[in-house]
């Protein structure tokens, strides 16, 4: 049985982030409490908390609070609990949740949008869906086709390299110089250096002009990423996967919504492949004092530091 109270990384009402005693979220119909045991860092847990999607390194004075008056508002989402990614044991299940699926006790592991509702991973408990995932191929490729992952050696990109690799497809792949070998490891057939001002014609001359796949791990077009994936695609364009919106480069563009069926779908089918041991993950940096050290985590990655890690906080370390 969960507790009233439980901890959760809470934004205060001048923007700061500070860890409260909050009442613990109850599940609805179709979802789980899940007791947290781990949470890990992703770039949107600072950016979506102030509706700002913009890059570059920053001054680690004037972070988080500079960041309200950038949503256009003026204000900070003022008490929603911060976190997306979570790792945990269930503790509750709703009442249309069918037995086969879930039940008390399992490990699991999946997301939540936190930074816009009261319900957010870093916590001590989090409301999720019972059902969750990603999208990817239920069968390798028949032959390599090319696939672009701009960002390689970001949080999600190692991911991405390793399911495109056991799909079957040829993974092309960008990364700063230093992490050629990191990315590499995850699959990878090629690397190439997004900083260099060819990258793009390099990739398209490098596919033959065929890429119609790209995934971009990144999703700051004023870094450079909507532009060289743009230059990489073939003439006849192709398909990009996002993880923030923007506006493409070239005519014709069309965004989708997310895909909840097929997440739903692969979110089965990841549970196999884990089993297997065929994924490698991220390297971990762990946080030293759980909750209590995630503004330090999200100050790190607002001035541009974390490079090839995964910003990690065990809520047990919590004080």
């Amino acid at each position: 049985m969960a507790p009233a109270q439980h901890k959760a990384l809470v934004i205060a009402e001048d923007g700061s982030f500070v860890v409260r005693q909050v009442a613990v979220p109850k599940p609805g119909p179709e979802e789980i409490l899940v007791k947290v045991v781990a949470v890990a860092q992703n770039p949107t847990d600072w950016k979506s908390v102030y509706g700002f999607y913009g890059g570059g390194a920053g001054n680690a004075a004037e972070f988080p609070r500079a960041f309200a008056s950038l949503n256009g508002k003026g204000k900070p989402l003022v008490g929603t609990v911060v976190g997306c990614d979570y790792t945990g044991i269930v503790g509750e299940i709703g009442s249309d949740v069918p037995a086969e699926l879930r039940t008390i006790g399992e490990r699991v592991a999946g997301f939540v949008h936190g930074g816009h509702y009261a319900n957010g991973s870093f916590s001590e408990y989090v409301v999720a869906p019972a059902e969750s995932g990603l999208p990817t191929p239920q069968a390798p490729a028949s032959t390599p086709i090319p696939i672009l992952v701009y960002g390689a050696s970001s949080s999600v990109g190692p991911y991405v390299v390793q399911f495109a690799k056991l799909s079957g497809l040829r993974v092309i792949a960008t990364a700063s110089h230093k992490n050629f070998e990191l990315v590499k490891s995850y699959g990878a057939d090629e690397v190439f250096d997004y900083n260099d001002p060819e990258v793009g014609q390099k990739i398209k001359a490098s596919t033959g002009g065929k890429l119609k796949h790209a995934a971009d791990c990144i999703s700051e077009p004023e870094k450079g990423s909507a532009g060289i994936i743009s230059a990489a695609l073939s003439d006849e364009g192709g398909h990009i996967s996002i993880i923030l919106p923007y506006d493409g480069p070239r005519p014709g563009t069309t965004i989708t919504a997310e895909q909840i069926k097929r997440g739903k779908d692969f979110a089965k089918l990841l549970t196999e492949i884990l089993a297997t041991h065929k994924i490698k993950p991220n390297p971990l940096l762990v946080m030293p004092k759980g909750l209590a050290s995630v503004a330090e985590g999200l100050a790190f990655m607002f001035q541009g530091k974390v490079s090839g890690q995964k910003i990690t906080y065990r809520t047990a370390d919590t004080p």
